[in-house]
């Protein structure tokens, strides 16, 4: 259970400086007058230099700057292969980047449905042991229900014979004398 709480815990570490290179990325935005130059003019440049506009996308071997194709969520491999397409960092390509988000993904799911296992599981048993603590409960006070109940018989026999009440049958019905 301590191995799912560490890799829960290094998921969410993995997520969080995921989220703060992006964070940090995209806050390094240059000014506005060099947004403003069009793709196709930075090309034959460096990757940094086209990527200052997020617009932009780099192909390594042509070293060309081209539009990101805004229709496709993936830029095709008519335009650029994944291998060798950079866009907002120039250290992080497509390629690595779904294979690398398809595996976490693959584990945050895994490990969810992990936890949930584990929890239902813990539950079911809390609740079998739960279950056994009551039905003994239930045992016991039925026995000192019927301990007490042959007492107070016992007692009411007493009584009766007694005063001279008591009956050979307790089914047969009582003489008025």
């Amino acid at each position: 259970m301590a191995g799912v709480y560490t890799l829960s815990a290094f998921i969410l570490a993995f997520i969080f400086f995921g989220v703060f290179i992006t964070t940090e990325a995209q806050t390094s935005t240059p000014a506005p007058d060099t947004i403003s130059v069009p793709c196709a003019l930075r090309s034959n440049t460096s990757c940094s230099e086209c990527l200052q506009n997020v617009t932009c996308l780099w192909c390594t071997p042509t070293k060309q700057c081209l539009d990101y194709p805004v229709k496709n969520i993936l830029p095709p491999r008519s335009v650029c292969p994944l291998n060798d397409a950079r866009w907002g960092l120039c250290w992080v390509n497509f390629q690595i980047l779904i294979i690398t988000m398809s595996v976490l993904g693959g584990v945050i799911i895994i490990s969810i449905l992990v936890c949930c296992c584990c929890c239902c599981k813990c539950e079911r048993v809390g609740n079998k042991r739960e279950d056994v603590k009551v039905e003994r409960q239930t045992r016991a006070r039925k026995s000192r229900q019927k301990a007490k109940r042959t007492e107070m018989q016992m007692r009411h026999d007493e009584i009766r014979q007694k005063y001279g009440v008591a009956k050979e049958n307790p089914y047969a019905r009582m003489d008025d004398h």
